[in-house]
C-alpha cells in the first residue's frame, strides 16, 4: 500500500472516532424512538459544534460502464470528504442496509463508511463500520 493511502485511511479512522462519540452524544441527550431525519439533524448539529466538516445530503452521481445516467442520490452525511454515513432508525440493521452503504462507498471510490442506527437501547449496538476493499 502506498504511503499517501495509509495515512489517508489513518485520519479516516481517526475521523470516523470523532464521528461515533458525537453520534453517542446525540444519543444519550434524545434516547431511541425518533425519526431517522430528527437524528439526521441532530448529528449535523453535533458535527458542528465540534468543528467537524462535513456535507448533509450530499447529491452524488451514478455512472454505468463509464457513462454518466441521468439520476443520482443522497447520501445522508459526506464527512471530511472521505466517510460516508448512513443514518437509521430501524428495529434492525440487515445485511441490505450494509449493502447499500457498501454500493455509496464503491460509487463514491471511498473506503470507510459508518452505519448507525439510532433505534437501539446502547447506540455502540447499532453502530457499523462498512470498509470497501
Amino acid at each position: 500500500m502506498r504511503p499517501e493511502r495509509d495515512q489517508s485511511r489513518s485520519i479516516a479512522v481517526d475521523l470516523s472516532h470523532e464521528v461515533i462519540g458525537a453520534a453517542i452524544d446525540v444519543h444519550r441527550l434524545l434516547g431511541p424512538g425518533l425519526l431517522e431525519s430528527i437524528y439526521e439533524a441532530a448529528l449535523c448539529k453535533e458535527l458542528s459544534f465540534r468543528g467537524i466538516e462535513f456535507e448533509r445530503q450530499k447529491r452524488s452521481a451514478v455512472t454505468y460502464k463509464g457513462q454518466l445516467l441521468d439520476c443520482d442520490f443522497r447520501l445522508d452525511l459526506l464527512v471530511g470528504e472521505t466517510i460516508i454515513v448512513e443514518v437509521k432508525a430501524v428495529g434492525k440493521i440487515t445485511p441490505l442496509h450494509k449493502a447499500q452503504l457498501l454500493s455509496y462507498l464503491k460509487i463514491n471510490d471511498s473506503w470507510l463508511g459508518l452505519l448507525i442506527n439510532f433505534n437501539v437501547e446502547l447506540l455502540r449496538d447499532g453502530i457499523r463500520r462498512v470498509l470497501n476493499g
